[in-house]
């Protein structure tokens, strides 16, 4: 059952681990923010929800005079990136105290499946100006790595984190495709995010992802290290850096009336 059907409490999946979240996730690429801006009615006011580490919000404040940043975590908005024109709120995102009609771009970048669907829909139509867009996106795994560490990555997602993984999980396994999203679809050109990442920022990253943290909790131990080894077998030297592509699965609507 989605969010669609039932109201959901704000879930909080990260704030135990803020900081390593924020250090240790890719960055978004910069097109997605240029193609953005150029659909929207002035570059007035954007609003990312659910911010986390407020590295969209970094973005959106090069092409836009304000931008609001909300996130339900307090430790989330607490080791997010500053900025003197990026108004952080701890807020959730189906009730936020940003003016109606005010807003001329929502993002939500790897962050929707957790909301309460309709109600955010509502926040949304309530806060959009006349035009205003709304952009979701998120990512899943990496462009393939070559074979073994495709594998190692596959056992880590699907076996060591088996049962830790939360019920909203497939709408990343799905690429947003299933999603709910009753706006007027904008069909987007593709975006990719890369990084150039040493042994310990790939491990890094796994150790951040939701699943990894519930399994910290309830086994108290880094559910990392179970695979640590065979991927440095299959990385290489620990400084090699290896370039790393991940597809944006984005939906785009207009939200304005």
């Amino acid at each position: 059952m989605d969010g669609s059907e039932h109201h959901r409490g704000f879930s909080d999946h990260f704030s135990d681990h803020a900081r390593s979240y924020s250090e240790s996730r890719p960055h978004y690429t910069a097109a997605i923010f240029d193609y953005l801006a150029s659909l929207v009615p002035s570059l007035e006011m954007a609003w990312d929800c659910g911010t986390g580490n407020g590295q969209a919000a970094l973005s959106l404040v090069e092409r836009f005079r304000r931008v609001v940043a909300t996130d339900a975590s307090d430790e989330q908005i607490h080791h997010a990136f500053t900025h003197p024109r990026i108004d952080y709120r701890v807020e959730p995102a189906e009730s936020t105290s940003i003016e109606p009609r005010s807003v001329d771009l929502i993002t939500v970048g790897t962050a929707a499946h957790w909301f309460d669907f309709d109600r955010f829909w509502k926040e949304a139509r309530r806060v959009a100006r006349p035009g205003g867009v709304l952009a979701v996106w998120t990512y899943h795994f990496p462009a393939p790595l070559g074979p073994e560490l495709d594998r190692i990555l596959e056992r880590y997602y699907h076996e060591t984190l088996r049962g830790f993984w939360p019920e909203e999980i497939h709408y990343l396994e799905d690429h947003y495709h299933t999603l709910p999203f009753p706006f007027d679809e904008i069909e987007a050109p593709e975006f990719f995010m890369e990084a150039e990442w040493r042994l310990d920022d790939m491990i890094g990253f796994l150790s951040s992802w939701s699943a990894s943290s519930r399994y910290r909790e309830h086994h108290g131990r880094e559910p990392t290290d179970e695979v640590a080894d065979d991927i440095r077998a299959a990385w290489g030297e620990t400084d090699d850096v290896r370039r790393i592509v991940w597809p944006l699965h984005c939906r785009i609507g207009w939200v304005g009336d």
